[in-house]
């Protein structure tokens, strides 16, 4: 099994808990850089795969693909984490590596443990209340949207159709004992919740 486990912005005590039981759990800890293997220091010896910050795509499906394949190796055999800096599901390093595992490592079961991000980092240190809709961009067209509070989930998939949104994620009261996740469009419900959440893509 691999896991990406995001580390936060970069202060140790912004561990969360599972995911310190995670690297000390693990029998291989990888790392993306020095950083993250400083915050992963303490609780376990990783490893740092190289990344490199290139545009050459040749060069990169074939670093991508050296990499997945050590880590294939490992995760077949026990239990490997993936620590990075932020969330793994963010402008992730782990976001890529999981699609090469995915297309060359089937077999290999991939989990995610988030971590405080980039967004949630920055309202923190700028003392920036977000009270109102927010687009987060890094400068690439926009292909993902997310509504909270989805109280009314059928009605909002049909208007994000016409945006031209085609997949779609129902979920609601996440982490919780009563956590419902819903893939199928046609399973979303008419009603939800103030934890509910509508995800598109388009």
């Amino acid at each position: 099994m691999l896991i990406g486990v995001g580390l936060g912005p970069g202060d140790p005590e912004l561990l969360t808990l599972k995911a310190v039981d995670i690297l000390k759990n693990s029998d291989k800890v990888y790392v993306p850089g020095r950083l993250a293997k400083d915050l992963v220091a303490p609780y376990a010896d990783a490893e740092i795969l190289e990344f490199p910050m290139i545009r050459d795509i040749e060069v990169l499906n074939s670093l991508w693909k050296e990499n997945a394949d050590r880590v294939a190796e490992e995760a077949r055999r026990g239990t490997v984490a993936f620590g990075l800096i932020g969330d793994p599901n963010f402008f992730s390093t782990f976001s890529h590596l999981k699609k090469v595992m995915r297309k060359h490592y089937p077999d290999v079961e991939l989990a995610t443990v988030p971590g405080i991000s980039s967004i949630t980092s920055f309202a923190a240190r700028t003392d920036v209340a977000v009270e109102s809709s927010f687009e987060v961009s890094d400068g690439s067209e926009i292909g993902h949207k997310i509504r909270l509070k989805a109280t009314q989930p059928k009605s909002i998939v049909k208007q994000l159709e016409t945006e031209g949104y085609k997949e779609f994620i129902f979920a609601e009261k996440l982490f919780s004992d009563k956590e419902l996740i819903i893939r199928n469009k046609e399973e979303i419900p008419e009603k939800g919740n103030y934890f509910s959440i509508i995800y598109g893509k388009k």
